[in-house]
């Protein structure tokens, strides 16, 4: 009876590991109308079928491993009332539907999307609108978010939320997203080796992009367009900044890039194009700059205090109001092979390099820094004159501060 009673245990067993997932549909004319009741009927790997239509529903907690899709129009709808869907399981895929009014709070950061102390986790091509928060990774590894449309209604800081949040989380892919109108477009902290790849982060209305105290990250082939501020990379070190556009960030204290705090890091063939400045630098060491392009940008480069033993080569600085503002009479960096748009120099062995070394700092930018409303003056004589008697003959920047090799020509 013993053997008996064996072989039968072993025979379910292999039948629930060879089960095949079981679809279940829900709409208004099917089995079940609601998806938490459809999530309570359905077994691990099951497959739930959000067909098109609205459903009134928040607090929906997956605590399973699912694939949850949506088809045509399926809106899932919080009515303003908390967070609606919160993964708390690994191995789960969500993709294909929308969600819409998620609850506000100035205690609890309610999310479209929370994935909680979850691994192996997939959110594709899902729609986010009329959020607080819209993706929350929390404690979460080895997962995807690709493809996703996250558009909020942000107005100021206090009262809103980001539109991808990673808080202590390792081994992500954040690809191909578009995230508009929330505080912080993609915020991370305390997360290592994520993968920021290829997402356009817009009218945001703090930073597109925003790193606090994660290291080994990079980003790459990102577009940061209009925000109050680009990127803001903090407390960090090994990060990779690659391929990106840094547009039209505006303001009085708005940037494409700020580094602070940062150590050991690359940048190399991005674009900062009219921002007020490129790269806000201060405190950020061992860094390599290169194959960069600065493009009608307020200052190129603001080097603020602390900054030591980088490097700016190959890189093209191209009708910026000043190439470089530097508040220390201390340089530890080399600039090296730079085209400069501003340069006047000349070529006489043709070699593609200036016969004479080009001082990239103005002395009208030190004065616009102590005064800033000095900035009127910006195209008159008298500062041509001033700009050019620091150039001969250096008081307030560093005396080696300069591109003994500028190149003659833009690099491609």
């Amino acid at each position: 009876m013993k053997i008996a009673g064996s072989i039968l245990f072993c025979f379910l067993n292999l039948n629930l590991l060879f089960a095949q997932p079981t679809r279940i549909e829900v709409c208004n004319n099917c089995e079940t109308s609601r998806l938490i009741a459809a999530l309570q009927m359905a077994s691990r790997y099951d497959t739930i079928i959000l067909k098109p239509g609205i459903y009134r529903e928040y607090n929906i907690v997956i605590d399973k491993p699912i694939t949850l899709l949506g088809e045509g129009e399926a809106v899932i709808d919080g009515e303003n009332k908390g967070e609606v869907l919160k993964v708390v399981s690994d191995s789960v895929h969500l993709e294909g539907f929308k969600i819409i009014n998620v609850g506000t709070s100035y205690t609890t950061d309610y999310a479209a999307i929370r994935i909680e102390k979850s691994r192996y986790f997939k959110i594709r091509n899902v729609r986010l609108e009329k959020l607080f928060f819209g993706i929350y990774l929390e404690k979460a590894a080895d997962g995807e978010v690709i493809g996703n449309t996250i558009i909020g209604d942000a107005v100021e800081e206090f009262n809103s939320g980001n539109g991808i949040q990673l808080w202590y989380c390792k081994n992500v892919k954040v690809i191909d997203n578009r995230v508009e109108q929330v505080r912080d477009g993609i915020y991370l902290e305390f997360s290592d080796n994520i993968e920021i790849e290829n997402n356009i982060s817009s009218h945001n209305v703090r930073y597109g992009l925003h790193f606090m105290f994660s290291n080994n990250d990079s980003y790459r082939g990102n577009t940061f367009e209009d925000n109050g501020a680009g990127v803001a990379v903090m407390f960090s070190k090994h990060i990779n900044m690659s391929g990106n556009t840094f547009k039209k960030n505006w303001g009085a204290a708005s940037f494409g890039l700020l580094l602070k705090e940062i150590n050991d890091a690359q940048i190399i063939g991005n674009t900062f194009e009219e921002n007020t400045i490129g790269i806000n630098i201060e405190g950020s060491n061992r860094i390599q700059y290169r194959n960069n392009e600065f493009i009608s940008n307020g200052w190129a480069l603001k080097v603020r205090g602390a900054c030591y033993t980088n490097t700016f080569t190959d890189n093209n600085f191209l009708y910026n109001s000043f190439d470089i503002s530097y508040n220390s009479k201390i340089n530890d960096n080399i600039f090296e092979q730079n085209y400069w748009s501003n340069y006047s120099g000349y070529d006489l062995d043709r070699d593609g390099i200036g016969d004479v070394p080009y001082r990239p700092v103005k002395l009208f930018s030190y004065i616009v820094n102590r005064t800033p409303e000095t900035i009127v003056l910006l195209r008159s004589l008298f500062m041509d004159i001033i700009d050019f008697s620091e150039k001969v003959s250096p008081v307030f920047t560093p005396d080696n501060l300069l591109d003994a090799k500028p190149r003659m020509k833009r690099l491609l």
